[in-house]
């Protein structure tokens, strides 16, 4: 087994026996559950009113209760709920071994430190990749049982390509969380970063700036901020691509020369 793949399966091995890849599943799965409850009190408003789901008083205007509506909301949920949700399976991954006080151990092993740290980011891509399939699935599955109007096959293929892409680009933008959870030598560095960035993000965005924040560009490009700007120049996604390569190179420079006693 070469030094990558033992590293490989032991992060494997290590996230399989924890509890985060039921409870990221979990907190996930909301997502398309709220949607779908959404767009019944959408539907009927006067029902939900009777049944006590909303206020008698309240106003529902956002939109309406069919399927582009509903593969909208994942995609957003995939963007804005999906960030923090991959940035602490991120904090877990990088930050673990030095709650436990097991950093120094886990650089005794018999595997190169840049075999580990990809071994950690490739753990983190697959688990996040399983987890924005596990949105669209559960998104056809609740859109189906409620009885969602406008489906098609070629608006399925198209809301699940931009999906998919929401939920790279989403996954690359977090990356740099693995350098503030190595430099922060555990949780809480990491956890403060994600709160952050999501705030600097809200920011960007409203003051027009989100084409260039990359931490902005997803939830922008799932429609977030409405149908214009999903509208993204090659600029948007160059500067996705440079955050995760610099916090890629950087992660990779930490573990390779930081001092790690």
């Amino acid at each position: 087994m070469t030094a990558l793949g033992g590293a490989l399966w032991a992060e494997l091995l290590k996230a399989r026996r924890s509890r985060g890849p039921w409870l990221s599943a979990l907190a996930l799965s909301l997502a398309p559950a709220m949607g779908a409850l959404f767009m019944v009190i959408l539907r009927d408003p006067e029902w939900a009113r009777r049944a006590g789901l909303i206020s008698t008083k309240a106003q529902i205007t956002a939109g309406s209760a069919d399927w582009p509506t509903y593969f909208g909301l994942l995609g957003q949920a995939t963007a804005i709920g999906g960030f923090m949700v991959f940035g602490l399976i991120l904090t877990w991954v990088f930050g673990r071994e030095y709650g436990d006080r097991a950093a120094k151990d886990l650089l005794a092993l018999p595997a190169s430190r840049e075999a580990i740290v990809a071994a950690k980011l490739v753990v983190y891509a697959l688990w996040s990749a399983a987890l924005a399939a596990l949105v669209l699935a559960l998104g056809v599955l609740f859109g189906s049982a409620i009885g969602l109007a406008g489906w098609s096959a070629a608006l399925a293929l198209r809301s699940a390509a931009t999906l998919a892409e929401v939920a790279l680009m989403t996954i690359l933008g977090a990356i740099p969380i693995a350098l503030v959870a190595s430099v922060g030598r555990g949780y809480f560095p990491p956890v403060g970063a994600l709160v952050l960035t999501v705030f600097l993000s809200q920011i960007a965005a409203a003051l027009g700036w989100g084409a260039y924040f990359p931490w902005a560009i997803p939830a922008l490009a799932s429609g977030a901020a409405g149908p214009s700007a999903q509208e993204l120049g090659l600029e948007s996604y160059a500067i996705v691509g440079l955050d995760a390569l610099l916090g890629l190179v950087g992660t990779l420079a930490w573990w390779r020369w930081a001092d790690q006693t």
